[in-house]
């Protein structure tokens, strides 16, 4: 009998057609597609690192929706829990570089559209056994934006807690995808109450908690109950605390960055991988920061996660004396 998944992703998974040309979007005439999408960027991530992974999500029978099952398998998550939604298209995101604006996304999904495979994960498509097998469930606020799924999502996370779960937050912060600020705002905390690992992006911690400082970020989280707080500061690298432990500020690793898509997923990756492996907290953050570089090099959110042993390479290569 294959063995469960240490870590579950649970939310959107979708197709990121990203810009060739480093122009606007009005302007943008060549597109790459790219599986995206990311909790599920995530456990791709920490699939390649060698810790077991699974998902669970929603796409729409088509072939984007083939596309990412096949992506799926050929990195080695578990995608038998990720239900194909009948006569629903697959979400899609379109991503550009704009000289000006920087990074520019946008989304063909509710609430735009009244229905694509991502927003209809639904209380009824969770198997909930298979939560409680995992190590961590690792949780998206983007896929809490739209219902059903933030029922699904919600429920989920509730049956990962009462099963001894860790449950691990990013909340993906995109206004454009709610209908409410409000809404948005109860439903993070919500959420943040019930986590055991939450990871911010500087802005995301700025917007959340309404201070640019990572460290008064943190200690604001860890006032909801959260016992690992991460911030990620780019190519300043991260900052991380525990609950009644250690605090780490670790810089970033020199790369040629190509692409920030996936970046902050990737770190992610490299943060619940360090714990599943049980590094020390330290050493969690290092690899996280190490993991998020490698995403940089390459265009696309998946393209450039390393495996294991490249990852290995790197860390040696910048003289850094962990190995996983």
């Amino acid at each position: 009998m294959p063995r469960s998944p240490q870590v579950i992703g649970i939310g959107e998974v979708l197709i990121d057609f990203i810009g060739v040309e480093h122009t606007s979007l009005d302007k943008a005439e060549t597109f790459k597609k790219c599986f995206g999408g990311a909790p599920m960027n995530t456990v791709v991530g920490v699939a390649r690192l060698g810790v077991k992974a699974g998902a669970i999500a929603a796409v729409g029978d088509d072939f984007f929706g083939r596309f990412i099952l096949e992506e799926f398998k050929k990195n080695g998550v578990d995608a038998s829990r990720v239900e194909i939604k009948r006569r629903v298209r697959t979400t899609l995101a379109f991503i550009v570089n704009d000289p000006v604006k920087g990074w520019v996304c946008i989304f063909y999904r509710s609430p735009w559209l009244k229905h694509t495979s991502d927003t209809l994960l639904s209380p009824e498509d969770i198997d909930y056994d298979y939560i409680s097998q995992a190590k961590i469930l690792h949780v998206s606020g983007f896929a809490l934006s739209q219902k059903p799924a933030r029922q699904a999502l919600i429920k989920a996370v509730r049956h990962a807690k009462n099963s001894g779960v860790d449950v691990s937050f990013d909340p993906t912060l995109r206004l454009d995808v709610w209908r409410s600020e409000t809404v948005l705002r109860e439903t993070y905390a919500s959420m943040l109450r019930l986590s055991d690992i939450a990871t911010f992006s500087r802005e995301e911690a700025r917007f959340i908690f309404g201070t640019s400082s990572p460290k008064n970020a943190a200690e604001k989280a860890l006032k909801y109950g959260v016992r690992i707080v991460g911030i990620k500061l780019g190519s300043q690298g991260s900052f991380a605390k525990a609950r009644g432990g250690p605090e780490v500020y670790a810089p970033a690793f020199k790369v040629k960055a190509v692409d920030a898509t996936g970046a902050g997923d990737g770190w992610n990756a490299g943060l619940l991988v360090g714990l599943c492996k049980g590094l020390d907290f330290e050493q969690c953050v290092m690899v996280a920061n190490a993991v998020g570089a490698l995403v940089v090099t390459k265009p696309g959110a998946i393209t450039a996660l390393p495996s294991r042993d490249e990852l290995n390479r790197f860390l040696e290569k910048n003289n850094v004396k962990i190995r996983i």
